[in-house]
């Protein structure tokens, strides 16, 4: 199964009214975690919030770093489903935004920007899901904003509202802050998932070996 492998820093720059600029940074590791990220991959003080789904109380989080336009992760996103299902209340899904843009990824950074507009009218999940679900058909497309306000129209969104959150400084933070976060972790693969804060890794990453991981976090809650 491919992997996308580029690794790119989005840094988003607000200019006046609604027009934006792109400036992307391109690094090695960082000998440190930056500020609002730790190491162990939990949210630092003055961070802003996750996209979680399911109990938030739950004992066992899992945590993706995923790309809207990565095949793999629109093939997983199905599976995800599958085992959200099985667990229930004794899972919360965490999704943080990796877009591998502007190579190989042309529109991913432009999805997530969808996502997290969306999120500002409380549907991040809702977007999500459409994305994934409908990921062959805008990914090929030239122009995708289109089709994205027509997602926004299907979920219910006031699409005004969404056109001007794309570029708004909400959708930007939240973007930098999972690309700042990623890049502390040394992520430079999507989907990349933790479980507990343990990074699934080899055949762990598989969805039963993340299913495995799952079954251990929950025996060591219940300890």
């Amino acid at each position: 199964m491919k992997r996308s492998l580029p690794f790119v820093i989005i840094v988003l720059v607000l200019l006046a009214g609604a027009a934006a600029a792109w400036l992307f940074m391109r690094s090695s590791r960082p000998t440190g975690p930056p500020a609002n990220t730790s190491a162990g991959g939990t949210d630092a003080p003055g961070a802003l919030p996750p996209h979680i789904r399911g109990n938030p109380n739950a004992p066992v989080t899992l945590e993706e770093f995923g790309d809207f336009e990565c095949p793999t992760c629109g093939n997983y996103s199905a599976e995800l489903k599958k085992i959200e299902g099985e667990y229930g209340d004794r899972l919360r899904v965490v999704f943080r935004e990796y877009p591998l843009y502007p190579t190989p990824h042309k529109h991913a950074l432009i999805a997530a920007q969808a996502a997290e507009a969306a999120g500002l009218q409380n549907h991040f999940w809702e977007m999500h899901d459409k994305l994934y679900e409908d990921q062959k058909a805008w990914s090929e497309a030239t122009d995708v904003m289109p089709q994205f306000i027509d997602y926004a129209k299907q979920i219910g969104l006031d699409t005004d509202r969404f056109s001007r959150d794309l570029s708004g400084e909400a959708v930007a933070a939240r973007i930098f802050q999972d690309g700042r976060r990623a890049h502390a972790l040394g992520i430079s693969v999507t989907p990349t998932f933790f479980i507990n804060n343990k990074e699934a890794k080899g055949d762990a990453w598989k969805p039963e070996g993340v299913r495995e991981m799952i079954n251990q976090a929950l025996r060591d809650a219940a300890k």
